[in-house]
C-alpha cells in the first residue's frame, strides 16, 4: 500500500522524521541523510517533495507537510 492509499511506509515515515529535527552544523542534515537512509541527498529531496504531496504524509504530519509546502512553493 502506497502513501497515496494513505499509509506511509518505513522509509516514508524515516523521511519526515528526519524533517522535524534540527541540525546545529552545516553538511550534519546531508550526512544524516546518508548514514540513516542509505540514499543520496539529491534522491531524499526529490522522494521527500513527492511525500510532501500525498494524503498520507498530510495525515501523518500535517504541520510539518504545511510548514515544508510552503517553504517548497515560497
Amino acid at each position: 500500500m502506497g502513501a497515496q492509499a494513505g499509509e506511509l511506509d518505513e522509509q516514508q515515515r524515516a523521511i519526515l522524521d528526519l524533517e522535524k529535527r534540527r541540525f546545529k552544523y552545516q553538511g550534519a542534515k546531508e550526512r544524516a541523510i546518508g548514514a540513516q537512509l542509505g540514499m543520496p541527498v539529491t534522491e531524499y529531496y526529490q522522494r521527500l517533495n513527492a511525500l510532501l504531496d500525498t494524503e498520507a504524509a498530510w495525515v501523518a504530519e500535517p504541520v510539518l507537510v504545511r510548514r515544508l509546502r510552503e517553504l517548497r512553493d515560497s
